[in-house]
């Protein structure tokens, strides 16, 4: 799995207009791509990661304050550009393996106590977002 994490003062995703998925604080936007050798050990470890990672103010993390997370899956995450200009997905996992992953990944983080929005699995989402500070990291899994 590969995720972005990128600590946000607000946050919100929509699809076809509605907000389907918001920070109610500042917080955390964690995009999720999967690829077809992860597991649900893999998304729990990287929840957890995610979870304790102290990237907020005063080097504290969302498990510290009980920040919220905003998830939304993106398989573009998988992208492969080293040849010409059009991108191959054939690293990112189809639909089928992803979305439990990345219904694994949130649950991880439910469990663990967090408050997490969502966007909708496969919809065409518009994400706004004011990123804090900015902080932008890049974890995969290994």
């Amino acid at each position: 799995m590969r995720v972005v994490v990128q600590r946000a003062a607000e946050a919100e995703v929509r699809v076809a207009g509605d907000v389907v998925g918001r920070l109610p604080a500042p917080g955390l936007v964690v995009l999720v791509g999967a690829t077809h050798t992860d597991t649900a050990a893999i998304a729990d470890r990287l929840a957890d990661k995610v979870w304790k990672l102290r990237i907020l103010a005063d080097e504290k993390s969302a498990s510290d304050i009980g920040a919220p997370i905003l998830v939304v899956s993106q398989f573009t995450l998988y992208a492969d550009t080293r040849k010409g200009r059009r991108p191959s997905w054939s690293a990112a996992a189809p639909g089928a393996v992803s979305e439990p992953l990345v219904e694994s990944f949130v649950a991880a983080l439910r469990t663990r106590g967090a408050h997490v929005e969502t966007g909708v699995f496969g919809a065409d989402m518009q994400i706004a977002l004011v990123n804090d500070g900015p902080v932008t990291l890049v974890l995969d899994a290994d």
